[in-house]
């Protein structure tokens, strides 16, 4: 085979021992100099010989993997760049190019394995890297770039960044994507020092590494900066931090302005930039001094590169068209099999595939794909204009186009039938059209890039169970009866599938008797994590959820102190620690704002429709209720001279603090507030509520205070109970209802029970029981709402023969119809289906469909961050005895 000769590698390479003893990689480990680097880059070449070859290198943001990458560029041997922590597509690879020579480690060594001597290629002499495209690694399709390309484009990057020889970049990105590797070569190039991990910046270890090594850059791409936000980057100091940059995928407009704001408060840039593996990594950027103002723009070419825009049909107009880039980074071409690796340049300039729009102000701006159209029912869609749609609406997406549907996969706690409609309506597709998948996170390849296979894995749904054994079918049966859900996967987990705080309760001790003692936090794993291919052997001792536990023994508590059987006071004030408690665990998820209020809403309105239809059916036979005890709000119109006027009081007030925290997260900033500090904002809610439950305005004195202002606190420190991650906050918690709970009522041994059950919540999140006694525990949590409402109507008729009787009656009752409205409420869940089933059977001609009504889809398989979840709604009160 005949060899051509080498033009020799790119210059930053050649030049690293001229930077001397300078740091050039820093890692936990220690630092490595320019010397030193450079010393190990020419011991390896120098083991690769002189003859050039195809080098396949298993990419890994390691000392290891960087100096075998700068050996096969500095030996001139064309580099077929692959990832790592991918088996897949390191030998999917390797079978279609057939390297020479395989860098990968095996046993945590990095191995030179050199399958022949020489090379059984033609190399071309300019071929200096290969890549995957972003949406393809491990795809036979690679980009073809030369050591000009690399150089070229280091230097452009080097030039805008204006990076420095002591700058320290850490490596956020991973070495095979190009966009990491621009950030090697750049600092590289002007000397300049890398902080070498593999950490995520969701990691601590991270940012302690950074802090300690005063890091000076950080690259992401949007996922990053997702991480970042949950991490509370805007509360960090950096002192030596000089610009973050974006590239890796359109980051929203919004978020592009409040980064760049919140660098110029602290001393640092923002730049945004655009590129593709194609053109080595860059094209544009974004000046930072603009991206407050035109946060959308991609900006303008890097130095060195130009745009144009090529015309097209469906966009007419001067200023708009397909961007096309020419720059010295422009790719030679791609190679698709062995033979194209002889190819020089077979491209001049890079059509992006990005429909562009050029500014009156000169920056240009994408606004669609040119390429990346699919026909669905003979109709052109965009899946990039789809995703900017549902954006728009508040739902983070990617869409793929199938054969006859549009797959959509959409991230947080959305619901999968709005997030269909909405990407039917941007789409102009019947709803039948259109596939929607809710799930945990988006898929993502491993540079941040959208997985476009997973996506259009999607397009088949998924069985309803999985072959992990009749553990999961069973579960996945248990799920679905129990949370009324058609059809329920394996991967989906009890929060995922809308679970609330009612069916937390008897869904655990369900679980418990099929599986043993859970896991604290198995109400967020998925069903395939808890399965079990043996089934639980019996065991006399299981767990009960504290919580739980406390639902069951308060609303005893408050019916038999109602009786009175026994006195046993506190329990509703206790519960509303619960019921805040329970709003944070359920509510409070990572879904977008918007999702978050409306399951307040929806979890809200169970509260109040069961109350508010009972009330008034009690008070139509009995005349004990007026109209401001049916509507809930007695404690504000009165009258206040009843003797049911305080029946229905906790009810009353927990609405109230239900509908006033919704209208909190309801604003956009509190839910970022929310988000990054959530024990310190319902810390601050709940010493806030400390002005009335004191009634230092001295309201009292003007009338009578709604319940809702005097016990507020109590479910604002529950909420911040369940955000108390540390031991220091449970601390302060605990010692927060110690000192504030005595002198509420007057009466030492109620403040004591309530300060109690405090502690039992925060400290002790399960208790030993048994399976008898979890299964009635659970059955009187979940029904205490009904228990509750019922117990005022059995007290007059059954009392006066038996207390006993009266309370065992008021519990039973409550029992039963909490089931019948269960059982209700799953018969009105499985019509709705059927109907939507008999709608979209209804609707087969996608001709006819636009005209008529959409109708109702059939529930997708999901897979939610957080669900449709309430509060503790199924808890009561007892009245004001003192």
């Amino acid at each position: 085979m005949r060899v051509l000769p080498d033009i020799g590698p790119a210059p930053f390479v050649r030049a690293l021992a001229g930077h001397g003893d300078r740091p050039a990689v820093i890692t936990a480990d220690g630092r490595l100099s320019y010397a030193e680097l450079a010393a190990r880059v020419e011991a390896l070449t120098a083991r690769l010989g002189a003859t050039r070859r195809l080098v396949l290198l298993a990419g890994a943001n390691r000392v290891e993997e960087l100096v075998a990458y700068l050996a096969a560029l500095a030996g001139g041997h064309p580099l077929l760049l692959v990832p790592g922590d991918s088996e897949a597509a390191t030998a999917e690879l390797t079978r279609a190019y057939d390297p020479d020579v395989v860098i990968r480690r095996r046993d945590g060594d990095l191995v030179v394995d050199e399958r022949r001597p020489g090379t059984r290629h033609e190399l071309h002499p300019e071929l200096a890297l290969l890549l995957s495209t972003s949406g393809s690694t491990g795809s036979p399709k690679l980009v073809r770039l030369s050591s000009a390309n690399l150089q070229a484009n280091a230097e452009s990057i080097a030039a805008y960044l204006d990076i420095r020889a002591t700058d320290r970049a850490a490596t956020t990105l991973p070495l095979h994507y190009c966009y990491g590797l621009s950030v090697v070569n750049s600092h590289l190039l002007r000397g300049a020092a890398l902080i070498l991990t593999g950490l995520s910046v969701a990691d601590r270890c991270f940012w302690e590494l950074f802090r300690a090594e005063r890091g000076t850059t950080l690259a992401g791409v949007p996922y990053t900066f997702d991480l970042l936000d949950r991490v509370s980057f805007d509360r960090m100091r950096l002192p030596h931090l000089r610009y973050l940059t974006q590239a890796g995928g359109r980051l929203d407009p919004q978020r592009v302005a409040r980064y760049a704001a919140l660098g110029r408060r602290q001393g640092w840039r923002l730049f945004v930039m655009y590129g593709q593996t194609e053109a080595t990594a860059r094209m544009a950027y974004l000046p930072p001094e603009l991206a407050e103002r035109r946060p959308e723009a991609i900006g303008v070419p890097i130095p060195g590169g130009s745009f144009r825009l090529r015309p097209l049909p469906e966009h007419p107009g001067p200023d708009t068209g397909e961007l096309v880039y020419t720059g010295p980074n422009v790719m030679l071409g791609y190679a698709e099999r062995p033979t194209d690796l002889a190819l020089g340049r077979t491209i001049t300039e890079l059509c992006t595939g990005d429909v562009a729009r050029r500014a009156p102000d000169g920056l240009h701006e994408i606004v669609g794909r040119a390429g990346g159209f699919v026909k669905i029912f003979g109709l052109r869609i965009d899946p990039r204009q789809v995703e900017e749609r549902l954006r728009r609406g508040g739902v983070e997406a990617y869409c793929v186009g199938g054969d006859r549907e549009l797959v959509v996969a959409a991230a947080g706690g959305h619901r999968p039938d709005r997030v269909r409609r909405l990407a039917a309506a941007a789409a102009g597709l019947p709803a039948r059209a259109v596939r929607a998948h809710v799930l945990a996170e988006l898929p993502r390849l491993d540079n941040g890039k959208p997985d476009l296979a997973a996506i259009r894995a999607l397009a088949a749904p998924p069985p309803a169970t999985a072959a992990g054994g009749a553990g999961e079918a069973q579960l996945c049966r248990l799920y679905a009866e129990l949370l009324d859900q058609p059809e329920v996967s394996a991967d989906q987990s009890f929060v995922d599938l809308g679970g609330d705080s009612l069916s937390y309760v008897e869904t655990s001790v369900r679980l418990e008797e099929l599986l043993g003692d859970l896991p604290v936090d198995w109400h967020t794993r998925p069903i395939r994590d808890l399965a079990r291919p043996e089934p639980a052997r019996p065991a006399r001792r299981r767990m009960l959820e504290t919580s739980v536990a406390l639902r069951a023994f308060a609303i005893v508590a408050i019916v038999g102190s109602h009786i009175p059987v026994f006195t046993v006071k506190g329990g509703a004030h206790l519960l509303l620690a619960v019921a805040g408690f329970n709003f944070a665990r359920f509510q409070l998820t990572a879904a977008p704002r918007r999702e978050r209020v409306r399951a307040a809403l929806r979890g809200t309105g169970r509260l109040v429709l069961p109350s508010v239809a009972w009330i008034a059916l009690a008070g139509a036979l009995t005349g004990d209720y007026t109209l401001t005890n049916v509507l809930l709000l007695n404690s504000v119109l009165g009258p206040h001279d009843g003797a049911t006027e305080w029946q229905f009081w906790f009810i009353e007030a927990l609405v109230y603090i239900l509908l006033t925290s919704t209208a909190l997260i309801a604003v956009p900033v509190v839910d970022r507030i929310e988000r990054r500090h959530p024990f310190g904002l319902p810390l601050a809610l709940a010493a806030l509520g400390l002005v009335t439950r004191y009634d230092l305005p001295g309201l009292a004195a003007y009338g009578l205070v709604p319940d809702a202002l005097t016990v507020g606190w109590l479910f604002a420190l529950g909420w911040a109970a369940a955000r108390a991650n540390r031991t220091a906050q449970r601390v302060v918690v605990t010692a927060a209802a110690a000192l504030t709970v005595p002198g509420l009522f007057g009466q030492p041994y109620r403040e004591a029970f309530v300060v109690a059950g405090f502690a039992l919540l925060i400290w002790v999140p399960r208790l030993p029981g048994r399976p008898v006694v979890n299964r009635v525990a659970a059955a009187l949590a979940g029904s205490s709402l009904y228990i509750y409402l019922i117990h005022w109507q059995v007290l007059p008729v059954v009392g006066p023969w038996s207390r006993w009787l009266a309370l065992a009656v008021s519990l039973a009752i409550g029992v039963g119809a909490a089931a019948g409205a269960r059982r209700l409420t799953r018969a009105l869940a499985r019509r709705r289906s059927a109907g939507a089933a008999d709608g979209q059977r209804a609707g087969d001609d996608p001709h006819l469909e636009p005209l008529r009504r959409r109708p109702r889809a059939p529930v997708q398989l999901v897979r939610l961050r957080g669900g449709e979840a309430h509060p503790d709604l199924a808890t009561a009160g007892d009245a004001h005895e003192g």
